[in-house]
């Protein structure tokens, strides 16, 4: 959200729906035509999410619905440690300064 406007720099009119805290859609289902069914979620981008139950309840909902198998009424629940969580990390090397931009 902080970044400027431009190619893969930042959104003016999601900035907008944030600063006038207007809802955003993170997630999407579809029941098609020919009976197939689709999930879409935009919210895997950081790994630390995944440690939010209700964000992997949705997920694992989603899989399993679109597999046309039952949801359980309560969902599925899924439990595990921060070490858990942690343990299959690839090691990051640091990121290179980014160029200057040529004016």
């Amino acid at each position: 959200m902080s970044r400027k406007d431009g190619a893969h720099e930042g959104n003016p009119d999601v900035r907008k729906m944030v600063e006038e805290k207007q809802p955003a859609v993170v997630a999407w289902a579809v029941n098609r035509k020919d009976g197939g069914r689709g999930f879409g979620f935009c919210g895997g981008h950081y790994h630390a999410g995944w440690s939010i139950d209700s964000q992997r309840t949705l997920v694992l909902n989603a899989i399993v619905w679109t597999a046309k198998a039952e949801v359980p009424a309560a969902g599925i629940a899924t439990k595990f440690s921060e070490e858990e969580l942690k343990a299959n990390l690839d090691k990051k090397t640091p990121r290179k300064p980014a160029a200057p931009k040529k004016k």
